[in-house]
C-alpha cells in the first residue's frame, strides 16, 4: 500500500506526518517486548533446573531460538495477507499486539516446554499480524518521491531501537535477580503499553490505514480459510508424528521460508495486477532480497551464538559487579538509537544525491562481514571467561553502523518497489529474507565452538564481503530494473 494519506497532517514529528509519532510509539514497545523475551530466550532454555532453565543441549536452544526468529518474520507474510485481503493493515496491526501480549502472558505463567510452545506460536502469529503492516502504515504517509521517506523510515527505527535496548535490560536483571517468568512477564507489560498508545492514536492515520486493497469475496474467503486450517492441522501432525523435533526445526523452518519466497515472488511477478513498470521493479528486489538474507544470516547471531560467546567468553564481572548477559543485546539497539536520526539528517541533506538503495545494501552486508572479522581476533584476546566485555560492545557497534545501511533502507525500498496490489506482502517479502536469514542463523549455531571460533567467524565474515562486492557489482543492471526508483 503506497497511496499517499494526504487527508493526515503532513508535518508535526520532527518534520515529517504526525502519524508516525503513533507507528513510532507502537514499534518502540512491540520491540520492547519482543526482544527482551529474546534476549533471555536462549539461556531459559539450556540453563540448568536449578538455574531456572530448562536444560537443552546449547546448540538445540540456540536453533530453537533461531528458528522461532524465522517463523516470527515467515508469519509476517501470513500477517500482510491478512491485512491485504481481509482486515486492512490498521486492524490488523490492533490483533497482532493483542496476540503477543497474550504469548508473553503463557510465558510467564505456564511452566516448562508447553509454557514455551503456547507462548511462542501466539507471539508468533501476533508478530506476524503487527510487523509487516506497521511497516507499510508508514509507507503510505509519503507521497511518491517523496524525499523524506528514507529519512522517516530513520527516525520509526529508532523508535523500534528504543524498545530494543531498554527490552533486554529490564528483563536480563529481573531474570537475574527474580526469575525468568517475571522477565516474560515484564515483556507482557511492555506489549500491554503498546496497545494502549496505538489505540489512543489510531485516528491519525487516516482513512486509508482501514483500506482493504485487494478484498476476497465470500467463496474466495472460505477456501483460503480451508486452506489454512488444512495446513494448521498438517503441522500439528508432523509435530505430534515426531517429524519436526525442536532439534531439526531450524532445518525445516530455512526450507519452508525458501518454498514461501520463491511461490511469493512467483505470485506477484505473474499477476494480472501488476504493470510491466512494477515487474520490473520486483526482478529489481530479488539480489536485494537475496543480500539482505546473507545479512540477516549473520545479523541474527546476536540472538544465537553470540548470547552463548557472551554467557562462556566474556568476563562478566569485569567492571566489579555481574553483567547479565542479557544485556549485551541492548548494545547494537542503544547505538542505533544514536546512528538512526544522523543517518536521517545525512540522507535528507544529501536529498538526490544520497547513495543509491544499492550501494547502502552493499554498505550493510560488507559491514556485518568486518564485524565477524573483528570477531576473529576478539575471541583470541583470552583463553576460557577472559575476554574483555568491551571488545564485544565495540563489535556491536559494528553491528549497529551495518545495520542502520541497510534494515531500514530495506524497508523503505520494500515500500518503492512494491506493485500497489501487493503492497504490504512486498514489505513481507523483505520480512521473509529476515525469516531466512533467522533460521539459518539458528543452524549455523550447531557449528559454532569455542574451540573454532576463528574459522567459525572468518569465514561468515569473508562470505559476506564477497556478497556486498558482488551487489555493488550489479549496480548498472539494478538502476534500470529499477525504472526511476533510486
Amino acid at each position: 500500500m503506497t497511496t499517499p494519506v494526504t487527508e493526515t497532517p503532513q508535518r508535526g514529528f520532527f518534520g515529517h506526518p504526525k502519524a508516525l509519532a503513533n507507528l513510532f510509539g507502537t514499534e518502540l514497545w512491540e520491540r520492547f517486548s519482543y526482544y527482551g523475551m529474546q534476549a533471555i530466550l536462549a539461556f531459559y532454555l539450556y540453563y540448568s533446573v536449578t538455574d531456572g532453565g530448562l536444560a537443552l543441549p546449547k546448540a538445540t536452544a540456540a536453533g530453537i531460538v533461531g528458528a522461532y526468529g524465522g517463523l516470527v518474520y515467515l508469519a509476517s507474510v501470513g500477517g500482510a495477507w491478512v491485512a491485504d485481503r481481509l482486515l486492512g493493515a490498521e486492524r490488523t496491526v490492533f490483533y497482532g499486539g493483542v496476540f503477543i501480549m497474550l504469548g508473553h502472558i503463557g510465558l510467564a505463567l505456564i511452566p516448562g516446554l508447553t509454557g514455551v510452545a503456547v507462548g511462542l506460536i501466539l507471539v508468533i502469529i501476533g508478530t506476524g499480524g503487527l510487523k509487516s503492516n506497521v511497516s507499510a502504515l508508514v509507507g503510505t504517509l509519503y507521497a511518491e518521491g517523496d524525499e523524506r521517506r528514507d529519512a522517516g523510515f530513520s527516525l520509526f527505527y529508532m523508535g523500534i531501537n528504543l524498545g530494543a535496548m531498554f527490552g533486554p535490560i529490564v528483563t536480563g536483571w529481573l531474570q537475574t535477580d527474580v526469575s525468568f517468568h517475571v522477565g516474560f512477564g515484564a515483556a507482557a507489560v511492555g506489549m500491554a503499553a503498546g496497545l494502549v498508545q496505538y489505540v489512543l492514536g489510531r485516528r491519525n492515520l487516516g482513512p486509508a490505514a482501514r483500506v482493504v486493497p485487494n478484498p476476497l469475496t465470500g467463496a474466495a474467503r472460505v477456501r483460503a480459510l480451508a486452506i489454512i486450517a488444512a495446513g494448521v492441522v498438517v503441522v500439528v501432525l508432523l509435530v505430534l508424528g515426531g517429524t519436526i523435533t525442536p532439534e531439526n526445526l531450524p532445518t525445516v523452518v530455512t526450507w519452508v521460508v525458501v518454498a514461501a519466497a520463491v511461490a511469493y515472488f512467483a505470485v506477484i511477478l505473474s499477476s494480472r495486477k501488476i504493470t510491466a513498470v512494477e515487474r520490473s521493479r520486483v526482478y529489481a528486489f530479488i539480489p536485494l532480497f537475496i543480500i539482505s538474507f546473507g545479512f540477516w544470516s549473520l545479523f541474527q547471531q546476536q540472538f544465537t551464538v553470540l548470547p552463548i560467546f557472551a554467557d562462556t567468553r566474556i568476563d562478566l564481572d569485569a567492571f566489579g559487579f555481574h553483567i547479565p548477559p542479557a544485556v549485551f543485546n541492548s548494545v547494537e539497539p542503544a547505538f542505533v538509537i544514536v546512528l538512526a536520526p544522523l543517518f536521517a539528517y545525512l540522507w535528507t541533506k544529501l536529498g538526490e544525491r544520497q547513495p543509491s538503495t544499492t550501494v547502502k545494501f552493499s554498505l550493510g552486508v560488507i559491514g556485518m562481514g568486518l564485524a565477524f572479522l573483528l570477531m576473529v581476533a576478539v575471541s583470541q584476546t583470552g583463553d576460557g571467561r577472559a575476554v574483555n566485555p568491551l571488545l564485544l560492545a565495540l563489535i556491536l557497534v559494528v553491528f549497529a553502523v551495518a545495520e542502520m545501511c541497510l534494515s531500514p533502507v530495506g524497508l523503505s525500498v520494500s515500500t518503492k518497489l512494491a506493485p500497489k496490489a501487493f503492497g504490504a506482502q512486498m514489505v513481507a517479502l523483505f520480512f521473509l529474507s529476515i525469516a531466512l536469514g533467522s533460521s539459518v542463523a539458528g543452524e549455523l549455531a550447531g557449528y559454532y565452538s569455542a574451540d573454532n571460533e576463528p574459522a567459525y567467524f572468518g569465514i561468515l565474515g569473508g562470505a559476506a564481503i564477497v556478497l556486498g562486492l558482488v551487489l555493488f557489482g550489479l549496480r548498472p543492471l539494478l538502476r534500470r530494473l529499477m525504472q526511476g526508483v533510486h
